[in-house]
């Protein structure tokens, strides 16, 4: 199978996913790139569809070996994999230079019950709940941070943005693979998760400015939660009222505030630190 057109409603199904309301109605999400198409194979997640330009992914040895991959992958179906042209491909993705291959993904598939299916048992002292996050990129860069960071889970108060819109997916770089994410959760839900992953003593520091207590003075080795607000926005009534400590980073030369992604990845690095000191 060929697609060339853009008006193809096959095309037209895929484009709705780039919305909010289409991934909701559909159940299905995008994932872009020849490097997540392989972390998806390779965590033996087989996408619904593959959506694939040849000539784009022979610009590269890495792409040539996928190809040749899903050419002769027994995991998928003749109709699973569609060779689209290049005006097609670069309407399904989200970057300016497309690598060639995008891969259409049920939600369901990236439950918290299925992620922990697969990962290893171990102690992560951390639950990371992010307020309001609004920015797309930071939404991705801290997602990718609490992978690397070994985060034991991911939650989301329903103000934040869409953990699956395409920019959030392109910069966690593959951390919704791996990385148990629950999202339009409400304060109640959180505070029920805060305490089944404290064992009962629900212990909540809230990141903020001008706090007297600094982040790397806490004992991180324990479990707890972390909640990381909006970018420009101070923490929310609910946020305050579940946090029993207010932590801080210690800023210079007066600077107010960091980044949301950078608080994040400094203090869940500190939590790093101090399992393996």
């Amino acid at each position: 199978m060929l697609i060339t057109s853009l008006h193809n409603p096959r095309i037209s199904k895929l484009r709705d996913l780039h919305t909010t309301r289409g991934r909701k109605k559909s159940g299905l999400f995008l994932m872009e790139g020849s490097h997540l198409l392989e972390a998806l194979l390779h965590a033996a997640i087989v996408p619904r569809e593959i959506y694939y330009q040849p000539a784009l992914l022979q610009r590269t040895d890495q792409g040539k070996a996928l190809l040749a991959q899903l050419l002769h992958s027994s995991d998928l179906a003749a109709e699973q994999l569609i060779e689209v042209s290049e005006r097609v491909i670069d309407a399904l993705g989200d970057v300016q230079t497309s690598q060639g291959v995008v891969s259409v993904l049920p939600l369901e598939a990236f439950q918290p019950a299925e992620l922990y299916a697969r990962l290893p048992a171990r102690l992560r002292p951390v639950l990371l709940i992010l307020d309001s996050v609004a920015d797309p990129g930071n939404m991705g860069t801290i997602l990718r941070t609490a992978l690397a960071a070994d985060v034991d889970e991911v939650l989301l108060t329903a103000n934040c943005v869409d953990c699956y819109s395409p920019k959030v997916v392109r910069a966690a770089a593959g951390a919704h693979i791996a990385l148990p994410i629950e999202s339009h959760l409400t304060w109640s839900v959180i505070a029920e998760k805060v305490k089944e992953h404290c064992a009962s003593v629900p212990r909540v520091l809230l990141a903020e400015a001008c706090s007297l207590h600094l982040y790397y003075k806490q004992d991180l080795t324990k479990p707890f939660a972390l909640i990381i607000g909006n970018e420009v926005q101070a923490p929310s009534l609910e946020a305050r009222a579940l946090a029993t400590q207010i932590i801080t980073i210690p800023l210079a030369n007066g600077v107010e505030s960091l980044n949301a992604a950078m608080a994040a990845g400094i203090i869940l690095y500190e939590a790093v630190r101090q399992r393996y000191k």
